[in-house]
This record gives structure tokens, C-alpha cells and sequence, in this order.
């Protein structure tokens, strides 16, 4: 039986449910925009086969938009995990885009018995300088020309060069809704440092045999040497690298994405 929750609230945080309710868990999170609605693409697909949690981050979207002084990775999977408990969740499998993947990956240090099955896509274990490099001048651009400035370089860094001409329209229409949302300045200079800060080198051969690492190899922002590097800190976990498709591959390329995850989430993929 499909049983959708939409506009529910828990602990501060907006979430929204889909698919069977008896399904196996499935936390969605996503990166550093934190929309529950980034997994538009992808939402039927998961549906079909899970119980999807959806949610806006802490500090974005429909959520709570209060943060402390200092953001955590931590803190994020702080979230996820009261989102659990108020669902009475004992564990759920996580996807989780960037921002969410590390989270997914702070979750399994501090609760492994809370996490089935991970996947991290365009993630890593620690900052990479050219990541770091990118977030300085996206920042730059919010502190000395604005919102729009910023949200208009934003598809240079989420998505392939020839998938921004081929959708220029329709990026250009989303704008105003994206500068509307937007949380302002403090809160991504906030969730920006707790992803600068991020380190989880040496804490995570744990979490290898249950992890799938996936990268794309024209990521503009998270270099796919950087999910590499993660694979090898998680103990040679699994690692699924997409030819094309930019940081935001399951929006561009949703069924080339869709086929690995599905696969790993339900124990039958295999590296080719």
C-alpha cells in the first residue's frame, strides 16, 4: 500500500514520505541547496521499491530556518537521525548527494546500527583544494554581488557545459523561485564551513562493505579523484563512475544514475 506524507514536520525539520508504507527504508539527502525537492528526478523510481524520506535541511526550505553559530557535518546527521526516531525508524538506507553523502557518512561513525546500506555520490572524506577553491569563489560572488550573482553561477558548478545550453530556459525560469527560497548569506557561509571542516580520514574502514561510492568523471566542483580517495579511506569500497553528467549526475543523467544505486541498494550490483 502507498501511503504519502507530504508537508509533515519533526524536530524542526520539513520531510515528506513515499511509497509502500511495509517498504525497507530509504533516507534521501541532498547537498548543499538541502531541498527535499533536488530528488524530483529520481523520487518515483525509489518509491516503486522503498519507503522514501525526503526532507529540507535545517536552516533551508520549509524547515527550521534557525542555526547555531557553528554547523557540523555532525550536525546533519543529528538531523537525519530524530528524523528516524520521530518516524520510530531503527535504521533506513541513505543516498545522499554531497552535503548529504558525507552526513550519511558521519551517521555510520557515530550510529552504524542506524545505517543499512550508503551511497555517497560526488562525496568525500575531506575537503579537496579544488572544492575548496570553487566554495571561495561562489562565496565571494554572495558576499560582494548578491544573491543572484551567486545563484547564477550555480549551474556552472552543478551541471556539464553542454547540458546548461541545451536547458538555459528552463534554468532561467527556476531563478526567481531559487532567489524567493534562497536562506540567505549566514546559513551557507554556515553549511559551506561545516563542509570545508568536514575530516573523517582514518574513521571509516567500518563502513566499506555496506558503501557505494559514485562519482562523475566531469564533476566541476568535487573532483572524481576525491571519491576515489573516499573509496580507499572506506577500505577499497565500491566505487561506480558516470562518464558525463556534472556534480548534479542524477539530474542530468537520471537513469544512468538511478541503474547502480538500485542495484546496490538492493544487494545485486556488481563491478564491471
Amino acid at each position: 500500500m502507498t501511503d504519502a506524507v507530504v508537508g509533515a514536520e519533526a524536530a524542526g525539520l520539513y520531510y515528506e514520505l513515499h511509497g509502500p508504507a511495509d517498504a525497507p527504508r530509504l533516507i534521501l539527502s541532498s547537498g548543499l541547496g538541502g531541498s527535499a525537492s533536488y530528488w524530483q528526478p529520481n523520487l518515483a523510481a525509489f518509491a516503486e521499491r522503498y519507503r522514501v524520506l525526503v526532507y529540507d535541511h535545517r536552516g533551508t526550505g520549509r524547515s527550521d530556518r534557525a542555526l547555531p553559530d557553528r554547523v557540523t557535518v555532525d550536525d546533519l546527521a543529528d538531523d537525519m537521525i530524530a528524523l528516524m526516531d520521530a518516524l520510530g525508524w531503527a535504521a533506513a538506507s541513505i543516498v545522499g548527494h554531497a552535503a548529504g553523502g558525507v552526513a550519511g557518512l558521519a551517521l555510520g561513525v557515530k550510529a552504524p546500527g542506524r545505517l543499512d546500506r550508503l551511497v555517497v555520490v560526488n562525496g568525500w572524506a575531506s575537503a579537496d583544494p579544488h572544492f575548496l577553491r570553487c566554495f571561495e569563489a561562489r562565496l565571494n560572488l554572495l558576499r560582494h554581488a548578491g544573491t543572484e550573482a551567486f545563484l547564477r553561477a550555480q549551474p556552472i558548478f552543478l551541471y556539464p557545459a553542454a547540458w546548461i545550453s541545451q536547458h538555459s530556459g528552463a534554468l532561467e525560469d527556476e531563478l526567481p523561485h531559487q532567489i524567493a527560497a534562497f536562506p540567505g548569506r549566514a546559513t551557507m557561509e554556515k553549511r559551506i564551513a561545516a563542509l570545508a571542516g568536514f575530516d573523517a580520514r582514518g574513521s571509516l574502514k567500518g563502513l566499506g562493505a555496506r558503501t557505494l561510492v559514485l562519482v562523475a568523471d566531469d564533476d566541476m566542483l568535487v573532483p572524481s579523484t576525491a571519491g576515489a580517495l573516499l573509496s580507499g579511506e572506506l577500505g577499497d569500497a565500491a566505487l561506480e563512475a558516470i562518464s558525463w553528467g556534472g556534480h548534479a549526475c542524477n539530474v542530468t543523467r537520471p537513469d544512468a544514475f538511478i541503474r547502480p544505486v538500485l542495484a546496490w541498494l538492493a544487494g545485486t550490483y556488481s563491478e564491471e
